[in-house]
């Protein structure tokens, strides 16, 4: 079965940096676009970032570009997520989520669309 599994997160300073990993299975992690979504404290899920199977295409909420990296290595199944000079306003519980259909880049926010890790919380504050 499908398994996205987080880690990474802890507490960060402000203007510090951060490297979230997801370690995937059960699939072959080459044919999906993967994504990244977050949720902070009382709010609701917002995209982050996305990333196409070869890596051609990336793409990033305004809220995050030019802070934050999204890459993967499709040999190790592994996504990740490289935050730099992270604001407050970044913390949040992080997912790893895989789009549903081979190749395909749609993602709905809802946890019963695609697949979804359990999440890796951010903390970021001095």
């Amino acid at each position: 079965q499908v398994q996205l599994v987080e880690s990474g997160g802890g507490l960060v300073q402000p203007g510090g940096s951060l490297r979230l990993s997801c370690a995937a299975a059960g699939f072959t992690f080459s044919r999906y676009w993967m994504h990244w979504v977050r949720q902070a404290p009382g709010k609701g899920l917002e995209w982050v970032s996305k990333i196409s199977t070869a890596s051609s295409t990336r793409d990033y909420a305004d809220s995050v570009k030019g802070r934050f990296t999204i890459s993967r290595d499709n040999a190790k199944t592994t996504l990740y997520l490289e935050m730099n000079s992270p604001e407050p306003e970044d913390t949040a519980l992080y997912y790893c989520v895989r789009s549903r259909d081979p190749f395909a880049n749609a993602l709905e926010l809802r946890f019963d669309y695609g697949y979804w890790g359990q999440g890796t919380q951010v903390t970021v504050s001095s």
